[in-house]
């Protein structure tokens, strides 16, 4: 089996620049703002033919449990009860501070075996810090640059002796099963977080009153009846008008590369505060990428005309979001848990249907009785002659439409076919994609 490794140290030494190294990707958020890290971030990592699961977290602070930072030390020493090892970063050009010593004694009190690197060792302003960090007493110091990648083959032999294969490279890493990814998105302080702490069943992620607490679009693993799924909570979706700050920048972006890694996207609405403009363009954005949707309407133990609120949601939805016709609206309170258990089935129906491929004879007798009844239009004098459908792909459901002149065929009209095949063929609550190609039907005998 892997073994797991958990990042800690002070705010803004490096680990979530180490942790990227780590995992070969830009996952987490790197900003020279201290703290942007809040919530625990988990990721496959790889030295070499090394592999393990490395957590990357938020910087250790002293901080009363009711704070935010006592919540984000919660969630560390959460990580900390999960890994095999801690490695404890400080930074080399700043030397060893109280904080450092301080939090090396903690870890000392965990019993977590430790390994110690310095960061930020790419010249030799660092070569003090270095010297420096024997005093910590945490045997010898690797020095290490993780924006430059130096120093991870010492790093690879500090945590070789935590593989509990011997053989190179067999420690366990994920294969491409069939994981459904489930983003979570909505403006912030919908109860984002809230949900995917119901959802999986523990505090996985920071909650509190304070609005934009989540920073990063963090991954969790789960499994529901037997199913694996990928739960992505995501930094609520602000106006790009007000997305002034860096950091907010940077949480939007991960938000949007999150929904578009998505399967299924659950928009979170706030039932207390009717659906503004807001939320209909986030649930098209979510119809823009492609994805499958599922609207829930949080909150919902404390509204009190339940008809009311639900009946002005439907009718937002038909006007705004007429590309994507019956799209499922859940009703539940992340808080109390009432109505959670509705979720998980929309979702996995409409993950259903966005995989959905309907058969070619069926389309085109769809197609004849489509055009009998409503004939498209004349052009240039003519009848357009609309020959031939077929489905050239799923995720989402994407057909290829044949017709003597498909450039003068009418918005109004492709609405009407996609509306059509949505009805026809259950693919409800899903985008359809309707491409027009010239020519004959390609399949038919030369």
């Amino acid at each position: 089996m892997a073994f797991t490794v958990a990042i800690v140290g002070r705010p803004n030494v490096g680990k979530s620049t180490l942790f990227n190294r780590l995992v070969g990707r830009r996952a987490a958020l790197v900003a020279p703002t201290p703290g942007v890290t809040r919530d625990r971030r988990e990721g496959w990592a790889r030295i070499g033919p090394l592999r393990f699961r490395a957590i990357d977290t938020a910087g250790l602070e002293e901080a009363a449990p009711e704070t935010l930072a006592g919540r984000m030390m919660a969630q560390t020493e959460r990580a900390l009860a999960e890994a095999d090892a801690a490695l404890l970063v400080i930074d080399g050009r700043a030397g060893v501070t109280p904080a450092d010593e301080f939090f090396a004694n903690q870890l000392r009190r965990l019993q977590v075996p430790i390994v110690l690197a310095v960061n930020k060792c790419e010249g030799a302003a660092a070569e003090g810090g270095i010297a420096e960090s024997y005093a910590l007493g945490l045997g010898q110091p690797i020095p290490i640059s993780a924006e430059h990648g130096e120093g991870l083959a010492d790093l690879y032999d500090a945590l070789s002796p935590f593989d509990s294969d011997a053989a190179p490279g067999a420690a366990a890493t994920p294969g491409a099963d069939d994981v459904l990814r489930l983003a979570i998105v909505g403006r912030p302080n919908v109860g984002k977080s809230t949900l995917l702490n119901r959802l999986v069943g523990e505090a996985r992620v920071i909650t509190g009153a304070e609005p934009g607490l989540t920073r990063d679009s963090i991954a969790v693993r789960w499994s529901y009846e037997g199913r694996s799924v990928e739960l992505v909570d995501t930094a609520g979706l602000r106006r790009r008008a007000r997305t002034v700050a860096t950091l907010d920048r940077l949480s939007s972006r991960d938000a949007e590369r999150a929904l578009g890694q998505a399967a299924v996207v659950l928009a979170v609405f706030d039932a207390t505060d009717p659906a503004g403009r807001q939320d209909m363009t986030i649930a098209a954005r979510v119809a823009e990428e492609g994805r499958a949707l599922v609207i829930l309407l949080n909150k919902w133990d404390l509204v009190r005309d339940r008809a009311a609120a639900r009946a002005a949601v439907e009718d937002r939805l038909e006007v705004a979001l007429a590309q994507v016709k019956g799209v499922p609206l859940v009703t539940c309170s992340a808080l109390t848990g009432a109505g959670a258990e509705r979720i998980m089935p929309a979702v996995l129906a409409a993950f259903d249907t966005w995989n959905r491929r309907v058969p070619t004879a069926a389309l085109n007798r769809w197609l004849e009785g489509a055009v009998d009844r409503h004939p498209p239009p004349l052009a240039a004098g003519r009848r357009l002659k609309l020959r031939y459908i077929t489905q050239v792909k799923a995720r989402p459901p994407t057909f290829a439409l044949f017709a003597s002149k498909p450039s003068a065929l009418p918005e109004s009209y492709r609405r009407y076919l996609v509306n059509g095949i949505g009805a026809e063929f259950g693919l409800a609550g899903v985008p359809i994609r309707l491409m027009l190609r010239a020519g004959k039907n390609p399949y038919a005998p030369s």
